[in-house]
């Protein structure tokens, strides 16, 4: 089942089964093109893992490790499916093709082997990234927490509906840039539940992001970004510099 959060014609927020360009509330239904599409969580926070693809490590120049490497994105940087980013400065940023675990309930100290009962569902991410001054601090407070650096959407699949190597794609005004498949990560959705877990609470809508595969490019005024993930959707948005 696909579930997309949304804004109705009333101005009220919903969460919808989403089927074949309509999501469907109560006894409504209603064309996507007549709401405001909304990001699929509300998250508390968003847990980055690095490096969960060897190539994407390769590329960078850096080692694959030992254990999940983890860092936080806070709630302001969540943008929603259509929506435009506002790259900062005159930076040089760029696209992440991430896969995106929702949580769907308080947990704390989850084993792999029942990780997936605390998850809700999947979505498609973009962690937008300031390579400039992300590489000039320790915390990644500017690298990686400006507003709207992680598109999140364009819908909620849940787990049944995501194959177990999945395909993940970004395109950048149309041309493929990244390609992979998430049976490539280093760490699987069930070890990084545990190991996230260990540290600290997570709540219902909280994020998980699982690392990027290799083709991580140069973000441009105007381009227009598409991230698809099998089995979920596509989620598309563009950026700008002001």
């Amino acid at each position: 089942m696909h579930w997309m959060r949304f804004r109705d014609p009333a101005g009220a927020v919903r969460r919808g089964e989403y089927a074949d360009g309509t999501v469907s509330f109560g006894d409504r239904t209603y064309d996507v093109d007549d709401v405001e599409v909304l990001p699929p969580a509300e998250p508390s926070k968003i847990v980055c893992v690095g490096r969960n693809y060897a190539a994407h490590a390769a590329e960078r120049g850096s080692d694959v490790p030992d254990r999940p490497m983890l860092f936080l994105k806070p709630p302001n940087t969540v943008a929603s499916d259509g929506d435009t980013v506002t790259l900062p400065g005159d930076n040089y940023i760029e696209h992440e093709a991430e896969f995106a675990v929702v949580v769907g309930e308080q947990c704390r100290n989850v084993d792999e082997a029942d990780a997936l009962d605390v998850v809700a569902g999947f979505t498609c991410a973009d962690d937008v990234s300031n390579r400039t001054d992300q590489s000039e601090e320790q915390n990644w407070v500017r690298g990686k927490a400006f507003d709207g650096a992680c598109p999140l959407g364009p819908v909620l699949a849940t787990p049944d509906e995501v194959p177990d190597d999945a395909a993940i794609e970004l395109r950048v005004n149309g041309e493929t840039r990244q390609s992979a498949s998430i049976e490539q990560f280093i760490f699987s959705v069930a070890e990084l539940v545990a190991e996230v877990t260990a540290y600290m609470t997570l709540e219902p809508g909280d994020v998980i992001i699982t690392g990027t595969p290799e083709g991580v490019d140069e973000l441009a005024d105007g381009d227009e970004v598409e991230v698809e993930v099998e089995g979920i959707g596509t989620l598309t948005h563009d950026v700008e510099r002001r």
